[in-house]
């Protein structure tokens, strides 16, 4: 893939190339501050964007920010932000800018080799990634639009958002992979979701929903 990396930090910067480069794939550019950012995408329209939450100049939100404009600007645009702390918020905002190719995880996921860079196929392929702890955050609140999921249903959404494949969903819950196949087939129905949608586009609109769900139901 073709990636472009945003993060104000030099050391983070250059040790995700080695990383992405160690796993065959090719950094266009790297860059430390939202405008940056922005250009290098609609310059080079990659594949995929890392970029970091905080970034100058105020160190607050404007990684998020430059990742909303790039979508705006180039609605095909794969992102995926990481961030030092959950703000489920920011998982909401982002996923609201389109329907996939979109992902939110923590930074110390990065260390988690391996299903960081199988999150970056993930939202590069056009699906919708959350980490685990976001995903337990927002499960953990009431959201009348999900009151009709069971448990296990639930679970299977919980899953979902983080990214993994039916298989995967499969392995962890520890039951078959036809039993998780009913079960998305369920959350699909209970969410409205039209059987003659492709497969992917409704699990990435199960999760969008989700979170969106999430903050209408949120106080204040």
């Amino acid at each position: 893939m073709r990636i472009v990396v945003a993060d104000d930090s030099v050391l983070l910067r250059e040790g995700l190339q080695l990383l992405l480069a160690e796993a065959g794939h090719e950094v266009v550019a790297a860059v430390g501050d939202g405008p940056a950012l922005v250009d290098a995408v609609l310059e080079q329209r990659p594949d995929l964007a890392i970029v970091d939450v905080r970034m100058p100049p105020s160190h607050t939100d404007e990684g998020l920010r430059a990742a909303v404009a790039c979508r705006k600007a180039w609605p095909q645009a794969r992102v995926l932000v990481l961030s030092q702390y959950v703000v489920a918020s920011y998982a909401d905002e982002l996923l609201a800018t389109g329907e996939g190719g979109v992902g939110y995880l923590l930074k110390d996921r990065v260390s988690e080799v391996r299903e960081f860079l199988d999150a970056l196929v993930t939202v590069a392929d056009g699906g919708a990634v959350l980490d685990p702890v976001v995903v337990k955050h927002l499960m953990g609140r009431q959201r009348d639009p999900l009151a009709a999921l069971t448990p296990r249903e639930r679970e299977v959404l919980a899953l979902m958002a983080e990214g993994r494949s039916n298989a995967a969903v499969a392995e962890a819950l520890v039951v078959s992979l036809a039993a998780v196949e009913k079960h998305t087939q369920r959350i699909f129905a209970k969410l409205g979701l039209s059987p003659d949608d492709d497969q992917s586009h409704r699990r990435v609109v199960a999760v969008v929903r989700f979170l969106r769900a999430d903050q209408a139901q949120s106080p204040g």
